[in-house]
């Protein structure tokens, strides 16, 4: 069989529960916690069917980041323990104890295996409660923490378009800043999320108007903010049009949430 790593810090609470409880061997610990999970579930499924409440389908996503969070959101962490991971190469950056409430509003990395900088609005927390084994032995991590990346992206450019945002930030920059990560993690962007930026060479569609455009090519080089796009706008009768689309109008969209990438 094949063995599995276990972390020093899982070890030695493994060693504590064998003690407490006086199980006769670590396997029998964990089967124990296995056991104790699955009951869990099945009580909260039923609580949640007691209450009146339509229970968790595995398969819709809903619930798909519980005990993983992008750092910017970071509240709490169970047991004071967190593991910080980069999204782009699905690596650990560092793991560390924290006291709770967490308070990571600021906060700056570099990823020792892809050499990515990474700030708050990048790293992902992962708390022990995230079957953290488990998704490395299936291969799901990667996509686990692009999705809650994505996620949070979507979710925070909504809360800037609303003003709901507490922080002072400049929108614009953020949004510059999560399309300059996306770039660099050369993501497929999923087509049922709204893009947070354009690319040339790429298509999109805007749904308030049923128009389409393709990026042609970038006019300007903005180290720091939005560019400015030349592209080719199809109406709903199929006419061509040549148009600029220039940061303003583009961070409308972005806030608008009505743009979306045309898979190819």
């Amino acid at each position: 069989m094949p063995t599995i790593r276990v972390r020093d810090w899982t070890k030695e609470r493994i060693e504590e529960i064998l003690e407490a409880e006086s199980h006769s061997s670590h396997d029998s610990v964990i089967k124990t916690l296995l056991k104790d999970r699955e009951l869990a579930r099945h009580s909260a499924v039923q609580g949640g069917a007691e209450a009146g409440e339509a229970p968790v389908d595995p398969e819709s996503g809903a619930g798909a980041f519980e005990n993983l969070t992008v750092v910017a959101e970071l509240v709490s962490a169970d047991n004071g323990v967190l593991f910080l991971w980069c999204p782009n190469c699905g690596h650990e950056i560092a793991h560390v104890g924290v006291e709770n409430p967490v308070t990571m509003s600021t906060f700056e990395a570099e990823c020792q295996r892809c050499l990515t900088r990474l700030d708050q609005h990048a790293v992902v927390g992962i708390e022990i409660g995230y079957p953290l084994e488990e998704r490395l032995l299936d291969g799901t991590l990667e996509s686990d923490l692009r999705r809650c990346v994505v996620d949070y992206w979507d979710r925070t450019i909504a809360r800037l378009a609303e003003g709901t945002v507490d922080v002072d930030v400049d929108d614009e920059h953020l949004v510059w800043q999560f399309g300059q990560y996306a770039r660099e993690f050369t993501w497929d962007w999923p087509g049922d999320v709204p893009v947070i930026g354009v690319e040339t060479g790429r298509s999109y569609r805007e749904d308030r108007r049923d128009e389409r455009f393709e990026v042609l090519e970038r006019v300007t080089e903005n180290r720091h903010g939005l560019d400015t796009y030349r592209i080719r706008r199809t109406g709903p009768d199929g006419e061509d049009t040549l148009e600029v689309l220039d940061p303003t109008v583009l961070l409308n969209h972005v806030f608008g949430r009505d743009l979306y990438l045309v898979e190819e």
